[in-house]
């Protein structure tokens, strides 16, 4: 059967391949659920099947943005603690966490989505570690929001079994023990993982942290990814104090900790790595172990300013994360790519630590590097998946800035006119077409409130 065909025309292009190629006016033409070609000015003459045409006059196409780390469930739990460094903010949320349940994490996750959706994103993730006792199948009701949603997704699926008796900070309810966590992890990549090109869900193994997990945990759980022939996925190097917790409890920094447990790898990515230093960097640089870099929560939490610019130039892969919104309000992605690059001129490299295509090659090429996919996403070229977003840069917000890429990262957040997924429209001026946002913020609304009395009767 031929392919169904939509071309968009008349629009600025940033492609994000390896050459940065970008047109002031050109064309896309997507067939089905890939993209047959990327040039400038008219689409080729004499197309067939064109089910669509998209005039995209005013509009600058990128490829769709990349988030490669969050906690979809603190979505219910914004706004609380604002005022604490990572650890007092963990010590502060976790006895609320610890009463999620299913209509709750999904609650959450569709309004995490929602978010995330409606302004640009086109592949999420989800580090979901909190599995209280009898709270019902979350990684389901996770996963089952992001189809429903129509965006790519990861869950990462995370663990804990290092509570307070234990010297960690969760409640002893919280957590599993190893053998369960470890069996419910491959227990999930073996229902949902789906390792095809084009997949739209996938599953990492993703133990929470050095501070919440044994080093056992650790060690078999980047034995089962290997063996399942999935990704891995944790935080690192997150705050100061986390590299005191390791030098006391383990005698290394969490880097060396990590490679002595097999988390170092290309097939690994750690969300923040704040605290590195040019050792680390280069361990991470040798083995391609990527990052999630969440500036906007790091801000939040008082972590630090991580060191991309120098990840960068070492080779390191580096994508962009939302972080929870406990810890990142705002709930998108278009704030990282703003943060990202001011937050990064704070820091030693000053005016020169970040671009604004850097910037944009951070939350879609370095992202799909990141979550393993750069060879199906992240970038806008003949092959890969029709994941793009058109970003209006005509009106109010941007008109006066002449170059469109600069518009995007620097200027307010640009409306989305038209957002594919898959080749499928999610998203046409600024509204969702998948799912309803009124009845998604009222159910989150309505979860939080009760996620608030159940804690509150302890």
């Amino acid at each position: 059967m031929a392919a169904s065909r939509i071309v968009i025309e008349n629009c600025a292009i940033a492609t994000v391949d390896a050459n940065d190629t970008e047109y002031a006016s050109g064309h896309i033409v997507v067939a089905d659920n890939v993209i047959e070609s990327v040039g400038a000015g008219k689409a080729p003459a004499n197309l067939e099947n064109v089910v669509r045409r998209v005039d995209g006059t005013g509009h600058l196409v990128t490829p769709g943005l990349i988030n490669t780390h969050h906690h979809f469930y603190q979505w219910i739990t914004r706004g609380l603690a604002t005022d604490h460094n990572l650890f007092n903010w963990l010590v502060a949320l976790y006895p609320t966490w610890a009463r999620i349940d299913e209509p709750m994490a999904r609650a959450a996750a569709q309004g995490s989505l929602a978010m995330m959706a409606r302004g640009g994103v086109t592949t999420a993730m989800d580090h979901h570690y909190v599995y209280p006792r009898g709270s019902g199948d979350l990684s389901g009701a996770i996963i089952g929001a992001a189809s429903e949603m129509g965006v790519r997704f990861t869950l990462a699926r995370g663990s804990m079994d290092r509570s307070e008796k234990d010297g960690g900070l969760p409640p002893d309810f919280a957590v599993e023990t190893l053998e369960g966590a470890l069996a419910a992890t491959e227990e999930t990549v073996d229902k949902y993982h789906d390792s095809s090109f084009g997949a739209m869900t996938q599953v990492a193994v993703a133990p929470c942290s050095p501070f919440s997990v044994s080093t056992e945990l650790l060690r078999q759980g980047a034995e089962l990814a290997r063996r399942k022939g999935v990704r891995l996925h944790t935080h690192g190097s997150e705050t100061v104090e986390e590299e005191q917790f390791c030098k006391e409890l383990f005698g290394m920094g969490p880097t060396d900790y990590f490679e002595s447990t097999g988390w170092l790898g290309e097939d690994v990515w750690m969300a923040h790595c704040v605290h590195m230093n040019d050792s680390d960097i280069a361990a991470f640089a040798r083995t391609k172990t990527g990052v999630a870099h969440c500036p906007s929560s790091n801000a939040r939490l008082a972590a630090g300013i991580a060191r991309v610019p120098d990840m960068l130039k070492a080779g390191v892969p580096v994508g962009l994360g939302v972080d929870g919104t406990a810890s990142n309000e705002s709930g998108e992605l278009h704030t990282e790519l703003r943060n990202a690059l001011l937050i990064n001129r704070l820091g030693a490299h000053r005016e020169a630590a970040l671009n604004a295509r850097q910037a944009l090659r951070l939350g879609t090429y370095g992202g799909a590097q990141v979550l393993g996919r750069a060879d199906q996403i992240g970038s806008l070229e003949a092959g890969k998946l029709a994941d793009l977003v058109m970003w209006k840069i005509d009106g109010l917000g941007h008109s006066t800035i002449a170059d469109p890429v600069t518009a995007i990262v620097f200027g307010a957040a640009a409306p989305v006119t038209l957002s594919l997924v898959n080749g499928k429209q999610i998203v046409r001026n600024d509204r969702l077409l998948t799912v309803d946002e009124d009845a998604i913020a009222r159910s989150a609304r309505n979860e939080a409130q009760r996620l608030a009395r159940i804690a509150a009767e302890g």
